[in-house]
């Protein structure tokens, strides 16, 4: 290869590897599709706070699930019914934790008061160490 041809080849692979590098760095994406009503924003409150001093780590979407953009949004992820909250990470509300379990993110966290019926069986927490985790 003559030295125009290495140079060449020298420039493609330090664009890729720019390329790369700024793939790897783009933020998590957290999809909140949940109600707008007032049991779900305080459910949802100390995850909200969380996100927000995430600063630019997280990109955080959020939208209405009784919308038709947010029944769409739960049909594509194979929910159905009266789901008041989905997390959403990277498009996924199934997460596997660092310890192997894999969580749902689906419907209410497990708090004390919750409505009956829809009470999941997460926690802010849960969602807080999967994303940590995955920001390393």
């Amino acid at each position: 290869m003559n030295t125009r041809g290495k140079f060449l080849a020298a420039l493609a692979v330090s664009a890729l590897s720019l390329f790369a590098g700024n793939a790897l760095a783009a933020p998590l994406t957290v999809e909140i599709v949940a109600m707008a009503h007032p049991p779900v924003k305080m459910a949802l409150a100390p995850l909200r706070q969380w996100l927000a001093a995430q600063g630019n780590k997280v990109k955080v979407i959020e939208v209405d699930v009784e919308s038709p953009l947010g029944e769409k949004r739960l049909a594509a992820i194979g929910l159905d019914g009266h789901i008041p909250i989905a997390i959403l990470i990277d498009g996924q509300y199934r997460q596997k934790r660092k310890d192997d379990v894999v969580m749902e993110f689906v419907n209410f966290p497990a708090i004390d008061g919750a409505p009956p019926g829809v009470r999941g069986k997460w926690t802010t927490a849960d969602v807080q160490a999967v994303l940590s985790e995955r920001m390393k």
